[in-house]
This record gives structure tokens, C-alpha cells and sequence, in this order.
């Protein structure tokens, strides 16, 4: 029988907003993957859908980066420091969700 404790924690579905064009949503994406977050990027210019979304969540606007985790709008326009809150990552660059990763999901 397998407890909780015995399973990795999942890591949350991340979906990031972007456009190409867009030097917010270039440093957004070098943070998530510089603190290896895993993520979708999806450009609302290329993406109809994902830019209609996208300017429902952000009141009329197609603001960038939007980010969503587990489906919930979590961020618009993230400065680093709210980027480094929103996903638990102190300032000298240690991220606990990679810590997990590394050690197969145990946190201790």
C-alpha cells in the first residue's frame, strides 16, 4: 500500500502567455527555464484561442507574459521578484521545486 509520503509531488502545470516580441515575456521564459520550471509557452499571435484567454483574464488587454498554474490565472507582467515568490525561488538562485526534483521527489 503506498502512503503519501512515499509519492513525488507533482509538479504544477505551468502555462506562460508570450509573444515574440515581447522582452517581458523573453525574461519570464529564461527564468522558468534557468530555474527549471517546467512550462508550455504559447504565443498569442500565433494562437487565437490562447490570445482570446488571454485578454479575458487580463480585462480587455493582451498583456504578457500571463501565466497560468494548474489552470488558475497566477501573473501578469511579473517583475522578477514577484516571479521569484510566486514559484518559491530565494534570490541567490535556490529553487525548492528543483531541490525536490533532485532528490526523486523526497523533501527531506
Amino acid at each position: 500500500m503506498s502512503t503519501q509520503s512515499d509519492t513525488a509531488p507533482q509538479a504544477p502545470e505551468v502555462v506562460i502567455y508570450t509573444t515574440e516580441w515581447c522582452p517581458q515575456s523573453r525574461s519570464a521564459q529564461r527564468f522558468l527555464e534557468e530555474h527549471g520550471i517546467p512550462h508550455s509557452a504559447i504565443d498569442i499571435d500565433e494562437d487565437e484561442s490562447a490570445a482570446e484567454h488571454c485578454i479575458e483574464l487580463n480585462n480587455g488587454y493582451r498583456s504578457t507574459p500571463t501565466i497560468l498554474i494548474n489552470g488558475e490565472h497566477a501573473a501578469t507582467e511579473p517583475t522578477g521578484a514577484e516571479l521569484r515568490a510566486l514559484f518559491n525561488v530565494q534570490q541567490d538562485g535556490f529553487s525548492l521545486l528543483r531541490w525536490i526534483r533532485q532528490r526523486g521527489g523526497r523533501s527531506i
